[in-house]
C-alpha cells in the first residue's frame, strides 16, 4: 500500500531538516572547513548519496536556511497594494522585520542566530555562495519591477541597501549589544537609506 503523498513529503522534510540541523551543529562546533560531508552523513545516519539528494553542495547545508527568504523582495513588490510604490512597500516590509527582530534584518540577538551569521560572514566559501543567492534575488526583484536596465539597477540598489543595513545591525549585535538597544538606530538607518532610494 502506498503512503499518502502528504506523509511522504513530511518524512522527506523531516529528513532534510534533521540533516541540516546536524550539519549546522557540527559546523558551529568545529568550523565549516573542518567538517567533511562524510562526517555529516555519519552523524546524521544517512548515506552520502542521500545527503546529496537533499543538499547538492556542502554550502547548501548552511545556506538552505536562507531559502525561506529567497525571492522575498520580489514577492513584496508583486503583492503590494494598488497605488503603493515598490520602494515604499519594501521599506515598510523591512521596518516590520526590524520590529519582529527577524534574523534576515541582522537585528536578532538570539545566540544561535548570531553564531550562524558569524559562520556565514567569516567563511569565504559560504560568503561566496551567499552571493549567488543574492544574485538570484536581484534577478527576481528586477523582473517584478519591470524590464530593462532601469529595473535591474533599482533591484541592485534596493538589495544592496538591505544587505548593508542587515550587516551593520549584525555587527552591532555581534559586538555585544542587544536587539532592543540597537532597534532605534536600525530603524533610523533604514528610514535614511530607503529615503535615499526614493
Amino acid at each position: 500500500m502506498d503512503e499518502p503523498t502528504g506523509l511522504r513529503a513530511r518524512k522527506k522534510a523531516r529528513t532534510r531538516e534533521a540533516i541540516g540541523d546536524v550539519a549546522l551543529a557540527l559546523f558551529l562546533e568545529h568550523g565549516f572547513d573542518h567538517v567533511s560531508v562524510n562526517d555529516i552523513a555519519a552523524a546524521a545516519e544517512v548515506s552520502k548519496p542521500t545527503l546529496f539528494r537533499y543538499f547538492p553542495t556542502k554550502e547548501d547545508l548552511v545556506l538552505d536556511r536562507f531559502a525561506d527568504h529567497q525571492g522575498e523582495a520580489a514577492r513584496v513588490v508583486r503583492e503590494r497594494g494598488p497605488g503603493t510604490g515598490a520602494v515604499p512597500a519594501l521599506r515598510r516590509h523591512f521596518l516590520a522585520g526590524l520590529d519582529r527582530h527577524e534574523p534576515v534584518t541582522g537585528l536578532c540577538d538570539e545566540p544561535g542566530v548570531v553564531a550562524f551569521h558569524r559562520l556565514v560572514f567569516t567563511t569565504p566559501g559560504l560568503a561566496g555562495r551567499l552571493t549567488r543567492y543574492q544574485m538570484d534575488d536581484e534577478e527576481a526583484l528586477a523582473a517584478a519591477l519591470g524590464e530593462g536596465i532601469g529595473a535591474r539597477l533599482r533591484a541592485a540598489q534596493v538589495l544592496a541597501v538591505q544587505r548593508v543595513l542587515a550587516r551593520a545591525n549584525w555587527q552591532k549585535i555581534a559586538g555585544g549589544r542587544t536587539a532592543d538597544d540597537v532597534h532605534p538606530e536600525a530603524v533610523a538607518d533604514a528610514v535614511l537609506a530607503f529615503g535615499h532610494l526614493r
